[in-house]
């Protein structure tokens, strides 16, 4: 069983309950039948025997009979006659029918159980069984009412296999006729359960495909449908434009890693090769070695940066998150990154006191650092960069400065690794500060925005959820 497939397990489990039920269906009809037909014979001998109860008069004499042409038999009878009608039947549907006197003495009629039944003495619209010869036969008296007769009984028989002969047809058309809707069923069954397992082998079928090839953009596409599977396959099918996504996501990171990490391991070599080609003067030499530095730091950085990425979206337990004071947090880094004054920029915060997230202490200060140091580095000559942190129904923290600004058709994309909203400008930047504002928010169940115009500034606006 293991190794059928779905289909033939349903047919199979859906055969044998069949079988189970028509087998029952069977036997029911062979019980139900066999006591309907005993019924039936009882109710035929009774109605019979009572039938022939109307064909028997009494007559002083024959003349005062009506006769009516046709052959009615006459029997003395005490001091008159028996009028025994040509109604009267000795054997109808299996039903025998006999004239008795009250001593037993045999009148009219047919008997075959004259001998079986001698013993049995007359008992009104009682039945009984007796078997003869291996047969049981239901005999059924009738004491006769009207004038002259009610010294006279009538007795009926019948066998108990009179019903055979139909119960035999029942089960030969039983036979024909169920084993025909068993094999129509098992049938029917087949097919319904293809056309319900096609589904599951169109998904199978979609996730082989993209299993041992490379085209991601495949799909099962059911199409219109809101049953079990139809629902199944449109989860597959967003969960495939989720891996093809992701997929190729990674492959731009990768090769956009490999582009960045490339430019300053070029320069590295450069400076390495131009020093060793003769001897330098101690200038030359500082000036190498300072761009060699000053590119190591920016593939540290970088490195840095992309671990930092691989962690958070590989296990949460990598930054754990804890009840942190992010008033005292921000200040700290305030204060630390107001003595940079690059560009005379002055440094302006207002800290709302007491606010507390569930959060990761290293990576909000990572986060806080990008958004001010993107801001010094895209301010001003003189200018200003205001920190905000405030708290209502969630936990506001703005970095806002009066910079270059950010054109609006690169707005939604400053948040993708390795972009750059101004090339010429930002030769020191990775490409992932606010790529990792914008992952590290996540992280912590909250979100980032930004609101800015080209030649007035930008406002860097990240929501976190309260305690």
């Amino acid at each position: 069983m293991k190794n059928l497939s779905v289909k033939l397990k349903v047919t199979i489990w859906f055969s044998v309950i069949m079988i189970f039920i028509i087998a029952a269906t069977f036997c029911i009809i062979l019980w139900a039948s066999s006591s309907v037909m005993q019924k039936n014979i009882q109710d035929n001998l009774v109605e019979t025997v009572e039938d022939n109860i109307d064909e028997i008069e009494f007559f002083k004499e024959i003349k005062d009979s009506d006769p009516d042409g046709d052959d009615d038999q006459y029997i003395a009878y005490k001091d008159g006659f028996l009028e025994i009608d040509d109604d009267f039947l000795d054997k109808v549907n299996g039903v025998f029918t006999a004239l008795y006197q009250e001593d037993g003495k045999f009148l009219y009629g047919e008997n075959p159980l004259a001998i079986a039944t001698e013993d049995i003495a007359f008992s009104d619209r009682i039945i009984h069984k007796v078997k003869s010869d291996g047969v049981i036969y239901y005999v059924f008296d009738c004491k006769l009412t009207s004038d002259g007769t009610e010294e006279l009984w009538l007795r009926g028989f019948v066998s108990e296999n009179q019903g055979t002969q139909q119960l035999t047809s029942i089960i030969r058309i039983s036979a024909v006729a169920l084993p025909t809707l068993l094999l129509l069923a098992v049938t029917g069954g087949y097919w319904i359960a293809s056309r319900a397992l096609r589904p599951v082998q169109k998904i199978t079928e979609a996730a082989s495909q993209i299993s041992h090839g490379s085209d991601l953009n495949k799909r099962i596409g059911l199409g219109k449908g809101n049953d079990e599977l139809h629902r199944l396959a449109n989860v597959f099918d967003d969960m495939f434009s989720r891996l093809d996504e992701a997929f190729k996501t990674e492959q731009q990171f990768i090769s956009d890693a490999s582009h960045e990490l490339r430019t300053p391991m070029s320069v590295i070599l450069a400076q390495c090769e131009y020093i060793l080609e003769q001897p330098r003067s101690n200038e030359e030499y500082a000036e190498a070695f300072t761009v060699i530095q000053r590119q190591g730091r920016k593939m540290s950085r970088l490195i840095e940066d992309m671990l930092c990425f691989a962690r958070m979206e590989q296990n949460e337990k990598s930054y754990p998150l804890e009840k942190l004071d992010l008033t005292e947090l921000v200040n700290d880094v305030c204060s630390d990154m107001s003595l940079i004054r690059d560009k005379n920029i002055t440094l302006k915060r207002r800290v709302r006191s007491d606010v507390f997230v569930s959060g990761n202490r290293m990576l909000l200060t990572r986060l806080l650092t990008n958004l001010i140091s993107n801001a010094y580095r895209y301010g001003r000559e003189n200018g200003e960069i205001i920190v905000t942190l405030d708290m209502n129904e969630e936990i506001l923290l703005q970095v806002e400065d009066n910079g270059i600004g950010i054109p609006e058709d690169q707005q939604k994309k400053i948040f993708e690794r390795f972009y750059r909203a101004d090339q010429s400008r930002n030769t020191e930047g990775t490409g992932l500060g606010l790529a990792m504002v914008k992952d590290i928010a996540d992280y912590h169940g909250g979100n980032v925005e930004v609101s800015s115009k080209t030649g007035t500034g930008s406002i860097f606006s990240v929501r976190f959820p309260r305690l």
